[in-house]
């Protein structure tokens, strides 16, 4: 057994926890450049908490320059075991409306201009992203959801676009019609990713709000329509996660399905092979494997 620690990645409208007792911002040097922010840590109803702004303190970055990597590595070296990703999607679906929450299961990653992966030449890796999501972390997020009166629904795919523009007509069309998706964001990815490369378990919550631009009765999406949505779906994700560490409790076995486990054969550069300052910016990310 090991010690429960939620890290929760805040996106739009999401920028604190309440209740976190012994609550202080720390400061996280990694390998890969500094997180986004400060990462804000305590405790909450006897669980260990994280909270790091993915966006910074005032929305400093855009999607496409959040420091992906740095941010999961100085999680995973805050000692972090959960990871739930808070963001604000647009719906494909006329039944996720405004307000509702959507468990995400899948992706479609369509960003280009961001480093996907810890690894690389010198150190090659290849781990399963098949089920994206950890279902044991995403079931305790929907629990807690319902729990708190929010329309959440079971299951859904998070199209990841590179942004900072939102969708033309013709491709918000193509995304809900051809490719079949049920929500469009710009961050999910490669965060999803990078926290299966570090063994993180990690679920997303996307937090709907508007109809992105296919819809006939609502329009373009409108800026200002958002963050009115988006203030009544913070309050609604603090009290989802204010509800999370009941459901998970202080103490964590082994992920059931594997997530804290990716790397066990992931890893296929040998040992003889492979580049002494690629293993050591992996200190934190794949130390359990690389050490034995």
């Amino acid at each position: 057994m090991t010690e429960t620690m939620i890290a929760v990645i805040g996106g739009s409208g999401l920028y604190e926890i309440d209740g976190l007792e012994d609550a202080r911002w720390q400061e996280i040097q990694t390998p890969w450049g500094a997180p986004s922010d400060n990462i804000l840590t305590g405790v909450l109803s006897g669980v260990k908490m994280a909270f790091l702004p993915r966006h910074g303190r005032g929305h400093v970055h855009s999607p496409s320059s959040v420091p992906y990597r740095a941010n999961i590595d100085a999680l995973k070296r805050l000692g972090a075991t959960d990871v739930l990703s808070v963001s604000a999607v647009g719906s494909f679906r006329e039944d996720m409306a405004p307000g509702d929450f959507v468990v995400v299961d899948q992706f479609i990653d369509r960003t280009f201009a961001r480093e996907k992966s810890f690894f690389g030449p010198g150190l090659v890796a290849h781990v399963s992203v098949a089920h994206p999501t950890c279902q044991r972390l995403s079931a305790a997020c929907l629990n807690a959801g319902l729990d708190a009166g929010i329309t959440v629904h079971d299951g859904g795919t998070y199209l990841a676009m590179e942004g900072p523009q939102f969708s033309t007509l013709a491709e918000s069309r193509m995304y809900r019609e051809s490719w079949g998706a049920d929500v469009i964001g710009m961050t999910n990815m490669p965060e999803a990713k990078l926290a299966r490369e570090a063994e993180l378990c990690y679920a997303s919550v996307a937090m709907v709000t508007d109809y992105d631009s296919w819809h006939p009765d609502h329009g373009e999406v409108d800026v200002s329509e958002i963050i009115a949505t988006l203030t009544g779906n913070a309050r609604n994700a603090r009290d989802l996660v204010g509800r999370l560490p009941a459901l998970l409790g202080p103490a964590r076995a082994p992920c059931p399905h594997g997530c804290d486990r990716a790397l066990d054969h992931a890893i296929l550069t040998a040992p003889e092979a492979r580049d002494p300052a690629m293993a050591a910016r992996l200190d934190a990310i794949a130390g359990r494997v690389l050490t034995i």
